[in-house]
């Protein structure tokens, strides 16, 4: 066992990386060696305002650079892919933020450059870590539940601008790739309790006005071998935030009321013959406890939960549920030749 701190790498300055790395890096004393991004006064303000120790002039140089040995990618999702497979090809552990590829055949070339460099590939599907998660997945061992009939996951939020990447085609923007992976992602972690993985049955979505093959909302049933049935939705233009999971059984039902942000909301709804309680399992962020247990998996090789196989899968599903509903998989990107 080690302690030796990682040594993380930032892609981009983006909005989300407060959050989803800058913050658990400081609160677990992992160290952030460098960050680049498009604009270098931009990467000198994130470095000065985050602690990061120094700038780099490129993404290219971010992920070839010899002290780095994981690189965490919050990009636009049509740079998951790209900058994954560079991160990879040159030796590094990556923790990307999802979806982790524009489609299931990029999702597959990452698969593989990740088996061929032997190092780590996690997706970062931080609400897997959580209490409140754990607790759900608990609450269907133990019995108390029953037996899993039905699941409903819910990731909605109000329309962001009409100028926002996740508005876009060519950046692999729209509903189901920003929020409706995860309603898909925690419907799969039911497996378990289900008999096997969720098959899609049916998929059926709304383009964004003025926007063509961008999906607004986009609503999937699926269902698991042992007869369990799933709807896993999104919507990108709702009347109000909700990331709820629901699970209901054969002698009860329990409700995560925000599995993806569950810092701000911590409760798990149960509702049995009993009576009705609430259990509220902390809000220490989600994020903290996925690089924790990345962390984990690198110095000491505990489990991990996540990897490259889950990543394909997921975006495998996620094209299915494209094609079923009408709408085009997204293209992927590809980089300028360097050299």
């Amino acid at each position: 066992m080690t302690d030796e701190p990682l040594r993380i790498g930032v892609l981009g300055a983006s909005r989300i990386a407060e959050l989803s790395i800058v913050g658990p890096a400081r609160a677990t004393g992992h160290r952030l060696v460098a960050v680049a991004a498009r604009d270098r006064d931009r990467a000198e303000a994130f470095a000065a305002t985050h602690g990061v120790e120094r700038v780099v002039g490129s993404y290219a140089d971010l992920v070839a650079d010899p002290e780095i040995e994981v690189v965490y990618n919050p990009l636009a999702n049509s740079l998951h892919g790209p900058w994954n497979l560079a991160a990879l090809q040159a030796g590094k552990h990556v923790l990307t933020e999802k979806p982790s590829a524009s489609n299931a055949v990029e999702a597959a070339e990452v698969h593989e450059a990740a088996a061929k460099a032997g190092t780590v590939f996690m997706e970062g599907f931080h609400y897997l870590f959580h209490p409140v998660t754990l607790r759900l997945h608990e609450l269907l061992s133990s019995g108390e539940l029953g037996d899993l009939r039905h699941v409903e996951t819910m990731v909605a939020m109000p329309a962001p601008p009409d100028s926002d990447v996740r508005w876009s085609l060519p950046l692999a923007g729209g509903a189901l790739m920003d929020l409706g992976c995860y309603s898909l992602h925690a419907q799969r972690m039911l497996a378990p309790w289900a008999g096997g993985a969720p098959r899609l049955v049916a998929a059926r979505g709304g383009e964004k006005d003025g926007t063509t093959g961008v999906d607004e909302w986009l609503y999937a049933d699926v269902e698991f071998p042992g007869g369990a049935t799933g709807t896993a939705n999104c919507h990108m233009a709702y009347d109000k935030w909700q990331m709820s999971c629901r699970v209901v059984g054969t002698r009860g039902e329990a409700t995560v009321m925000n599995f993806v942000q569950p810092h701000l909301d911590d409760r798990v709804v149960v509702r049995t013959a009993a009576g009705e309680r609430t259990e509220e399992l902390g809000r220490r962020s989600s994020y903290t406890f996925q690089l924790e247990a990345f962390a984990a998996h690198l110095r000491d090789d505990a489990p991990l939960v996540l990897d490259a196989d889950d990543a394909l899968t997921t975006m495998r599903l996620v094209d299915e549920c494209y094609q079923a509903a009408g709408f085009p998989v997204r293209p992927r990107t590809v980089l300028p030749a360097t050299g």
